[in-house]
């Protein structure tokens, strides 16, 4: 079964008295486990907003997402917030982390939300920051943290609780080249190792060399869906 499944899926947008927008045209593809993929197009080629769909933070005007084979059309508030917990990571381009919090308990939120025991957190959150370098800023606050780093603590985020997917929307697009080179090669290692499914929305064209899938989207339709050999 694919880990994600777009089912014939359109999204208007309607405001009273404007003519609708379109941001996606009935788009259908399955994702497999394990992928390593992006999604491309120009500003206002909907590929944010199928992203959004995926994560189940907006909903389809007609047509079906499933995650894991559960339609997400047939879930309560609660039941939606509990799948996006439990199975999906997401990484946002402006980072998304608590300034009052440090690096550790940013990245070891989602499993406090899940009733993990604070010790059994910090371990598991050392260990992620180990593999990432990120040792040193376990008890650093963000705003101590240069791009890199605070970037490198929602990857930490995304991937501690183990989800069957991560959703990364425009993640180099505050970073400079080198950074931004190294993070997607840090999150490559972590698909390679640990299996998790990755899926970037993204302009950046390092971003899109590094995708085994590329998926094109203009004005709503998929236009392209390219798979490469490694």
């Amino acid at each position: 079964m694919p880990v994600i499944e777009v089912d014939n899926v359109t999204r208007v947008y309607a405001e009273k008295g404007q003519t609708p927008s379109h941001a996606l045209r009935g788009v259908t593809l399955a994702v497999e486990r394990g992928e390593f993929m992006a999604f491309a197009g120009p500003s206002g080629s909907g590929k944010t907003t199928l992203l959004n769909l995926i994560g189940g933070l907006d909903a389809p005007s007609s047509g079906e997402v499933r995650v894991d084979g559960v339609a997400l059309s047939g879930l309560s508030r609660k039941a939606l917030a509990d799948l996006r917990r439990d199975r999906i990571g997401f990484v946002f381009q402006s980072y998304n982390l608590v300034p009052v919090l440090t690096a550790a308990e940013n990245a070891g939120y989602v499993l406090e939300l899940k009733g993990v025991s604070a010790k059994e957190r910090r371990d598991k959150v050392k260990a992620i920051f180990e593999r990432m370098g990120l040792s040193p800023f376990l008890d650093s606050r963000p705003l101590k943290m240069s791009g890199g780093q605070q970037q490198r603590v929602a990857v930490a985020r995304a991937i501690v609780s183990q989800p069957a997917v991560v959703l990364a929307d425009e993640p180099t697009a505050n970073l400079d080249q080198a950074t931004g080179a190294a993070l997607m090669d840090l999150m490559r290692e972590l698909n390679r190792e640990r299996g998790i499914t990755f899926i970037f929305s993204s302009h950046d064209p390092m971003v899109l060399e590094r995708a085994d899938r590329l998926v094109r989207l203009v004005d709503g339709l998929v236009v392209t869906d390219e798979k490469r050999a490694r």
